[in-house]
């Protein structure tokens, strides 16, 4: 059975894998057997990889501004080399938020959430495709999603409307390269105790209180929350799911 998750010998590149829930996806992974690029936006990229090196595991640090599509493309090739030219799993971690009502919403925030949320997220999966396609090797991709994946939210339109697009994505891509050995699925986080949620993790604001008791766990999620999932996704046990939106919620969805 533990066969089913080895992920030894196993290549990944994970975007926002310096922090947070990217940081704890990154960690399992490599905790499994995998070798691991973890991509940030900043110099610090190279610290965290040194971390994890020193903890034993294989990893690469490598900063880019998933903002700036040239940059982007020069990392995602730059990353597959540091992988010794071959890749098998790629974990969309990145994400940035911005938060104001509606009716007053930048157009420049909207869009600066949409290309690092969404317009990346497709052109990194492209890639990762396009580089399994030239393998000719099976390819796992694993999108995050959102709990606003399936519902609106507040004060974050943007985000919003880049996370159902991620779903969309997800099962887009699935119909087209299930066939050809690639398993694309996405996992929606519930709500996070991460830096992302520092205006709603202030336990003097009433939304913290609501959210915190609809969740059946009775607590809000963690980096370590994610490991399971992510090694499942990107491990030989699902080889035969496509397409899925999973929640990793503490139940919230279902409440």
């Amino acid at each position: 059975m533990n066969s089913l998750f080895d992920l030894t010998g196993k290549k990944a590149i994970v975007t926002g894998g310096t922090r947070g829930l990217g940081h704890g996806m990154a960690e399992g992974l490599m905790e499994a057997g995998c070798e691991v690029v973890v991509v940030g936006s900043s110099a610090s990229a190279l610290s965290v990889a040194e971390e994890f090196r020193s903890k034993g595991f294989a990893c690469h640090g490598l900063a880019v501004d998933l903002s700036e599509r040239e940059q982007r493309r020069a990392g995602f090739a730059q990353a597959v080399e540091l992988l010794g030219g071959h890749l098998d799993i790629l974990v969309n971690g990145a994400g940035i938020q911005r938060r104001h009502f509606c009716e007053e919403f930048p157009i420049e925030d909207w869009d600066a959430v949409l290309e690092v949320n969404l317009t990346a997220a497709f052109d990194l999966c492209q890639m990762a495709g396009q580089q399994f396609i030239r393998q000719n090797s099976k390819g796992k991709i694993i999108n995050i999603a959102s709990m606003l994946s399936f519902f609106g939210g507040y004060t974050v339109p943007a985000y919003a409307a880049s996370k159902g697009g991620v779903a969309q994505l997800t099962k887009a891509l699935s119909n087209e390269w299930t066939g050809k050995g690639i398993n694309v699925n996405a996992i929606a986080p519930g709500y996070m105790d991460t830096d992302m949620n520092v205006a709603l993790t202030d336990v003097s604001n009433p939304r913290y209180r609501e959210i915190t008791d609809r969740i059946p766990a009775h607590r809000w999620g963690t980096p370590e929350d994610m490991k399971g999932t992510v090694v499942f996704l990107a491990s030989r046990a699902s080889d035969y799911l496509n397409g899925a939106v999973i929640p990793v919620d503490g139940g919230y969805l279902v409440k």
